[in-house]
C-alpha cells in the first residue's frame, strides 16, 4: 500500500452536477484519482458514487463540471472513448456476454484484424492467453464466459480493461458476489495493478475490506464529496460519521425480546440434491418462530439457508418434503401462489434478479404481489395502485422522485424497501427476509432493522438469514445455525456468542487450520 500523499493526479472530477429527472444525483462532486494507488469511495447507497463513476466513464455525458485527465480538460462523448484514453469500469453488475468466449469478450469491439480486414483469431488468442497468464487465471481464452465462476468472469473484466491500455480501473461493488478465496485473488490482483502504475477506484461498503486494501479513502454524502484522506489518517468511525453526518453508535438498536405465542412452525424439511443422489441440501430442519418474534438463521456459503426457504416457500414442491403449520394449522404448499395465500411472504437474496423488475416504476413493484388488491373486474386500477403504493413508500421512508419513477434509479436501500413493501401489501403473517441487508450501506442497515423491529411489534413473525455475525446478533431474538444443510445448534441472543456460532456452523471435517481460513472469510 502506497503511503505517499503526493502521486501524481491521473483522473480528477470539480464541482460535476447529475440530474435525474429533477432528482439531483451530484451536487458539485470532487474527486482525484492518484496513479498507482488504490482509491477508495465511500458513501451510502444514494450518495452519487456510481453515479459519479459512471461520469467519469463516459456512460454519462449531460453534466455540468469539469473531468481532467492528466490535468487537461476532457469530456468523454462515450464509455469506448473513455476507454480509448485509458479510464475504463468494472460495473457491479458485469458487462460480459456470457455466450461469447473469454478472448471474444476481452477484445470485443477492438478485435485485432489482419490484411484482409478479417478478424485474426490467432493473434486474439494469443494476446487473450497473454492477458490471463498474466492475471493468473488458468483459463482457455476459448471458454465461454457463461462456463465460468463469478470471481473469474471479474478477472475477465479487468483483462478487458487491460486490453484497452487502462491507466485508471473503476471497480463498483467488487466483492459483493464472490467467495473469500476469490477477493483474496483480486487483492492480488488490485496490488499487482498499482504496482505497475495504474490507478483503481473502488467502490465498497464494506470496511474492513477498504481498509485492507485502499491507500485512500474519499466520502461522499447527498451528492458532494465531504472527506478525502490518506487511510493512514483515518479510522472506521472516522469515515462512518463522515458517510452519515451522526456517531456509529446509534446504528445498532437491539430488538427487545419478544414471547408471544407460537405462530409458525417447520418440521422435518427436507430438500434432495438435484446432482448428488442420497446427498441433500436441506436434511431435517426443525424451527418455530413465534409472534413478535425475529428468528435468525446463520450459516456459512452451501449451508442450504436459501434453499431452506425455497422448500417452504414451494419452490421446489415436488422434490421437497416436510410440515408446515401456521398458527397450529398444517398448510399444503404446492406452490408460491399457495404460500402467499396462506400468509407466508419471501423477501429474496437477489433483489435484482428475483425481487424487482427493474424497469418498471416503484409502484408497479411495490403492488406486483397483491394486484387483487388494486384491480376491479380484472382491470387494474390506477387510483388504486397509486395509493396503495404510496402508503408504503411513506410508511417505509423510501427515498423516490415520484411513485411513477423507475425502480433502477433508486438506491440500493431503497431498492430493498421497495420488496418488502411489495410483501407488506400481501398482509402476511410469516415474513422471510433473506440477506435483507446485502449490498446496502451502514445508514440503509439501520433504517432496515429499525424497519424489522417495527415490524416484530406489530405481532408479526419473522425468520431472518444473514452471514453477518454482529447482525443476526444484533437483530435476532433466537438463532438457528445450519451447516452443509444439517440444523448443528441454536441460540437464545444471552448463550449466543460469535465463536460458538462459528463453530456450530463449520462443516465438520474443517481442519482447525481450515477453520481459521474460514473464519477469515465472513464479514465480521
Amino acid at each position: 500500500m502506497s503511503t505517499t500523499e503526493h502521486t501524481e493526479i491521473v483522473l480528477a472530477a470539480k464541482g460535476v452536477i447529475k440530474s435525474f429527472g429533477g432528482v439531483k444525483a451530484l451536487d458539485g462532486a470532487c474527486l482525484e484519482v492518484h496513479a498507482g494507488t488504490v482509491n477508495a469511495v465511500m458513501g451510502e447507497n444514494g450518495a452519487g458514487k456510481s453515479t459519479l463513476m459512471k461520469v467519469l466513464a463516459g456512460v454519462y455525458q449531460d453534466y455540468h463540471g469539469q473531468i481532467l485527465l492528466d490535468g487537461r480538460p476532457v469530456a468523454f462523448a462515450g464509455p469506448k472513448q473513455a476507454q480509448d484514453n485509458g479510464v475504463a469500469m468494472i460495473h457491479q453488475e458485469l458487462n460480459l456476454i456470457p455466450w461469447l468466449n473469454v478472448a471474444e469478450n476481452v477484445f470485443l469491439g477492438r478485435e485485432p484484424l489482419n490484411s484482409l480486414g478479417l478478424i485474426d483469431f490467432k493473434a486474439m488468442y494469443g494476446s487473450a492467453r497473454e492477458l490471463l497468464a498474466r492475471l493468473d487465471l488458468p483459463v482457455d481464452p476459448r471458454t465461454n464466459v457463461h462456463e465460468l465462476r463469478v470471481g473469474q468472469q471479474q478477472v475477465v473484466e479487468i483483462a478487458k480493461a487491460l486490453a484497452s491500455n487502462a491507466r485508471v480501473i473503476i471497480m463498483d461493488e467488487p466483492t459483493s458476489a464472490i467467495s473469500g478465496r476469490e477477493v483474496e485473488v483480486l487483492f492480488d490482483l488490485i496490488r499487482a495493478l498499482t504496482r505497475e502504475g495504474v490507478a483503481v477506484v473502488y467502490i465498497s461498503h464494506k470496511m474492513d475490506e477498504v481498509f485492507r486494501i485502499a491507500d485512500r479513502i474519499t466520502v461522499m454524502r447527498d451528492g458532494r464529496t465531504v472527506g478525502s484522506e490518506l487511510c493512514t489518517n483515518l479510522d472506521s468511525d472516522d469515515v462512518v460519521r463522515m458517510m452519515v453526518g451522526r456517531d456509529i453508535r446509534s446504528f445498532f438498536a437491539q430488538t427487545e425480546e419478544a414471547c408471544g405465542a407460537e405462530v409458525f412452525r417447520v418440521e422435518n424439511m427436507c430438500l434432495p440434491h438435484p446432482d448428488r443422489p442420497a446427498d441433500f441440501l436441506v436434511k431435517d430442519i426443525n424451527f418455530s418462530v413465534g409472534r413478535g418474534e425475529v428468528l435468525g438463521l446463520f450459516g456459512l456459503m452451501g449451508a442450504g439457508r436459501s434453499e431452506l426457504f425455497e422448500a417452504i416457500f414451494g419452490l421446489h414442491a415436488k422434490t421437497a418434503s416436510g410440515r408446515v403449520f401456521l398458527e397450529d394449522r398444517e398448510l399444503r404448499i404446492a406452490s408460491p401462489v399457495d404460500a402467499i395465500g396462506a400468509g407466508l411472504a419471501l423477501v429474496p437474496e437477489d433483489r435484482k434478479r428475483q425481487g424487482l423488475v427493474m424497469g418498471m416504476s416503484v409502484a408497479a413493484n411495490a403492488t406486483l404481489a397483491s394486484l387483487e388488491r388494486v384491480e376491479r373486474f380484472g382491470l387494474l386500477r390506477n387510483r388504486l395502485e397509486r395509493a396503495l403504493a404510496c402508503d408504503y413508500i411513506d410508511r417505509l421512508a423510501v427515498k423516490t422522485a415520484s411513485y411513477r419513477q423507475p425502480v433502477q434509479y433508486l438506491s440500493g436501500g431503497n431498492q430493498q424497501k421497495v420488496v418488502i413493501a411489495k410483501w407488506l401489501a400481501t398482509t402476511p403473517k410469516v415474513l422471510l427476509l433473506d440477506e435483507p441487508t446485502r449490498g446496502v450501506d451502514v445508514n440503509a442497515k439501520s433504517q432496515i432493522y429499525g424497519l424489522i423491529r417495527d415490524l416484530a411489534r406489530t405481532g408479526l413473525a419473522i425468520v431472518m438469514i444473514s452471514s453477518e455475525l454482529p447482525e443476526i446478533m444484533t437483530v435476532a431474538n433466537r438463532i438457528v445455525v445450519l451447516s452443509e444443510g444439517r440444523q448443528t445448534a441454536e441460540f437464545t441472543r444471552s448463550q449466543a456468542s460469535e465463536e460458538a456460532i462459528l463453530k456450530a456452523a463449520l462443516p465438520r471435517s474443517l481442519s482447525n487450520a481450515e477453520s481459521n481460513k474460514a473464519s477469515g472469510g465472513l464479514q465480521l
